[in-house]
């Protein structure tokens, strides 16, 4: 068999086995879910927020070492651990039924999510630079695990309990994942293929460790922190926030968050595309702005305001003859009022309002005989904000914003090959670990801010400062190492080659 096809045959697994290590992995976000719904397990909005994101906490930790243990002996072994390590994580879960067994299982079988470090490295030692940036995009399509489990978990969760009949059912839900991975394992035992870096194997772990002095990783895994460990957060997060603020059931809304996170998995292999005709960081310009404009639209919540209005002064002094719904009478001189109107929140929500709509009226302040003043206050006004923050105006931004970031993913680890080709899984791993961080911090960060506020839109204000801080910190280092390149001699050890201006201006 041919190098080419020894390559794609090993491709096409990683692919695989990293869809369904994801979809495991995100499993908690429509699991926890169900709990709430069913009542099942009383949470409180913090505690979902931290259930959510703890296996995204031992996926993320432990990308470094995984990746590092890829680098010194190979994909194939260390991957097929990874996922017999979760299935037995996954049995353990079917048995829980507190808050803290939820807790230590979700530790246990988030280990499935230090498959992508896996992976990334397992997938670059087969491919040359030209086509690493597609080939890990394809490799990293394996992020529309999550949407499968967004779309078919609560369909499988049906099922299982009987239309709810029987809630204890979900049991076997956590044992199905479990034997998808066994499975998994099997096929990837029998058809991968052992290879791994000559250079990295031979190296101590303290040489293998020497590239995370680059201030560059570190950054890369500030960009990756936004695209994959917000696109994770966000891939769980979104089942509750449909079931609360558009009241939808389990089933529905996660039809709604598969429609962010399938596309998003799948557009990565673009991503890679892009990143590598186009420039990484070109991609990762056009990545970050689409992000902060979406997250910024997002952040107005679905709301009705009451506030005071125009009303209506008097324009000379004198006798109030009359006084009704619709006009005040001074003198000889009618004051026409505006009347509320009849149409309520329910009949507003039965239509599809993208902007928001205002409503005022006037109400008499005065009675019949009273004398008045010149401007003095007849009517008082008041004016009603609605904004019904349309359902599908909202998941077309969130639909955006997951295909940018499905494109930032990609174009975050086509830089790694480049500038670090002897430590993909050292360097990967570690970027892997600040973004799968994200993926942990975030619903926790999320679930706080709901509790403080009340205001569920306000992780979108969260990811749209992040996005910002992401794009004006990206384009500082592309001004200094474009002034450095200008003076080579102003150079120093923390600024890229030559090869990152050229990047940057590509």
């Amino acid at each position: 068999m041919s190098e080419r096809a020894v390559a794609n045959r090993v491709l096409i697994l990683n692919t695989i086995a990293f869809t369904v290590c994801f979809a495991v992995w995100t499993l908690y976000g429509v699991l926890i879910s169900f709990f709430v719904n069913s009542r099942l397990i009383e949470l409180d909005k913090a505690q979902i927020g931290w259930l959510i994101g703890i296996p995204i906490l031992t996926g993320s930790i432990f990308r470094l070492p995984v990746g590092m243990m890829t680098d010194k002996y190979g994909g194939k072994p260390v991957y097929i651990g990874v996922m017999l390590f979760s299935a037995v994580g996954l049995v353990l879960t079917s048995f829980a039924d507190t808050f803290t067994s939820l807790m230590i299982c979700g530790l246990v079988f988030g280990v499935s999510g230090t498959s992508f470090a896996v992976g990334i490295a397992y997938t670059s030692v087969f491919f040359p630079k030209k086509s690493q940036g597609t080939a890990l995009g394809v490799f990293g399509m394996g992020n529309a695990g999550s949407g499968v489990t967004s779309l078919g978990g609560p369909i499988l969760l049906k099922y299982l309990t009987n239309g709810g009949e029987n809630p204890e059912g979900w049991r076997q839900m956590p044992l199905i994942y479990a034997g998808a991975l066994v499975v998994m394992a099997i096929i990837f035992a029998l058809l991968s293929v052992q290879k791994k870096p000559e250079i990295a194997s031979q190296k101590s772990y303290v040489e293998m460790l020497r590239p995370l002095r680059d201030m560059r990783v570190w950054r890369f895994g500030v960009y990756y922190f936004l695209v994959f460990g917000a696109f994770v957060a966000l891939a769980q997060w979104l089942i509750p926030y449909y079931l609360n603020v558009y009241a939808m059931s389990l089933a529905g809304a996660g039809l709604m968050a598969s429609i962010f996170s399938l596309p998003s998995g799948v557009i990565r292999a673009l991503g890679g595309w892009v990143s590598d005709h186009y420039g990484a960081r070109t991609t990762m310009y056009w990545v970050l702005s689409i992000c902060a404009i979406c997250f910024f639209l997002l952040v107005a919540p679905r709301m009705q305001i009451t506030s005071p209005g125009e009303g209506v002064l008097a324009d000379a002094d004198g006798t109030v003859a009359s006084v009704s719904a619709n006009a005040v009478v001074v003198g000889n001189q009618t004051y026409t009022l505006k009347t509320k109107s009849d149409i309520s929140v329910e009949q507003l929500d039965e239509k599809a309002l993208v902007w928001p709509t205002f409503t005022g009226w006037q109400e008499p302040v005065v009675k019949q005989g009273d004398k008045v003043k010149r401007r003095q206050l007849l009517a008082r006004g008041t004016t009603h904000l609605y904004f019904q923050a349309n359902v599908w105006v909202f998941t077309g931004l969130v639909f955006i914003a997951g295909i940018a970031m499905g494109i930032g993913k990609a174009a975050v680890y086509r830089h790694i090959p480049d500038y670090f080709p002897n430590d993909v899984g050292t360097v990967g791993g570690l970027v892997g670990v600040i973004g799968g961080l994200g993926g942990f911090f975030c619903p926790i960060i999320f679930g706080y801010l709901l509790k403080a506020t009340g205001l569920w839109t306000t992780c979108w204000l969260l990811l749209a400062l992040i996005s910002v801080i992401c794009l004006v910190w990206m384009h500082i280092v592309v001004l200094r190492m474009t002034r450095g390149m200008k003076d080579p001699g102003k150079l120093d050890s923390g600024d890229a080659r030559r090869e990152d201006v050229l990047a940057a201006g590509s």
